[in-house]
């Protein structure tokens, strides 16, 4: 069963700001990791949990029970792990 993706509101405003063609692959790698997010997801500091797409981090929240992916932060590399 494939994991729902849901963004928070900057997220999802970063998302928007993007690129067209940049869009596409984020979207398209987003429903990669939809499939099997363990193969993805790895573990950063505390609670949170981070994926790799090119130069941008998204820092998630994985519900297994749910099957939800929750993208609590999305942006470049060097500004992410500055929050």
């Amino acid at each position: 069963m494939r994991y729902e993706i849901k963004f928070s509101t900057q997220a999802a405003k970063f998302f928007r700001d993007l690129p067209q063609d940049l869009q596409e692959r984020i979207r398209n790698k987003f429903h990669e990791i939809s499939e099997n997010p363990s193969r993805y997801v790895e573990h950063y500091e505390g609670d949170y949990n981070k994926i790799r797409i090119g130069k941008l981090r998204a820092l998630v929240d994985v519900d297994n029970q749910k099957k939800i992916l929750f993208v609590r932060t999305f942006d470049k590399r060097g500004r992410i792990y500055k929050r």
